[in-house]
């Protein structure tokens, strides 16, 4: 059943009831701005889950940690390629004798001490000497970059949190081998309860009347009883022609994460 569906039997309970709602009065649900599943992006053994259920947890905060043993290896091992100077320095002190040999194979040909056959083999030998200065430099920068990607793949293996928000639930633990895919089963799961989103399903005959932006004020139901201050974040430019109606969604701030979501609630436009 979804959400426009149960919104709008609220919508025809409340109107058949014995006592009828004042026409300003909606029914709606109080829900987290967002929900996600935290899964691996490879496949690794988890070594440590930080986080618990009920944890709340900042954007950016380490949640999961996997197996990243092998990774961190090679890329201490791509670092070090990366800063090695021995090849380079062969290959440069190499150029640096072939150079110095055709300049005098050069001198002597021009005196006629030399063949030009000696001549045109020592400058053979500088373009060779040249190009693998050319070659150690560019093994060094492919050493650079192999240590980049191979950096990112040990950050693979730190599972962070998006954003501000509470643990749900937690699913896997330590030892567990986490998997990748649609079909995987979560570590965790995360809510973002500041601020949280009002769902409400309004009849079509409003639909003029709700502009984004809007203020309106929401009742909460049990367990927590209270009124609140919302704003009209989204109004939706689809009619469900079937009811007659249209979905609305406000933002309701809370900040100190003392408003619960997924409670029924009443809003109240002016």
């Amino acid at each position: 059943m979804t959400l426009r569906t149960v919104l709008f039997l609220f919508v025809l309970a409340a109107a058949g009831g014995a006592r009828a709602a004042a026409p300003a009065e909606h029914q709606c649900l109080i829900e987290p701005y967002r929900k996600i599943e935290i899964r691996s992006p490879v496949e690794a053994l988890i070594d440590a889950v930080r986080v618990e259920r009920g944890s709340v947890v900042k954007k950016g905060q380490v949640l999961v940690q996997l197996n990243a043993r092998v990774e961190q290896a090679a890329l201490a091992s791509a670092r070090y390629r990366a800063v090695m100077e021995g090849q380079v320095r062969t290959a440069d002190a190499r150029l640096n004798f072939a150079r110095e040999k055709h300049r005098r194979r050069d001198e002597l040909s021009r005196q006629n001490f030399t063949s030009a056959q000696d001549r045109e083999e020592a400058l053979a030998e500088m373009r060779v000497a040249e190009a693998e200065l050319v070659e150690a430099k560019d093994n060094r920068e492919l050493s650079s970059l192999e240590a980049k990607r191979l950096a990112e793949l040990v950050h693979q293996r730190t599972l962070s949190s998006p954003f501000d928000g509470i643990v749900t639930d937690v699913l896997q633990h330590p030892g567990e081998l986490a998997q990748t895919g649609e079909n995987a089963r979560p570590i965790l799961k995360l809510a973002q309860l500041h601020p949280l989103r009002v769902e409400v399903v309004l009849p079509v005959a409003l639909h003029a009347s709700i502009k984004k932006g809007a203020r309106a004020e929401v009742e909460s139901e049990a367990p927590l009883r209270g009124r609140f201050k919302a704003a009209v974040h989204i109004v939706d430019k689809v009619v469900d022609s079937a009811s007659g109606t249209f979905g609305v969604r406000l933002e309701l701030p809370n900040p100190t994460g003392s408003i619960p979501a997924g409670v029924k609630c009443k809003v109240r436009f002016p």
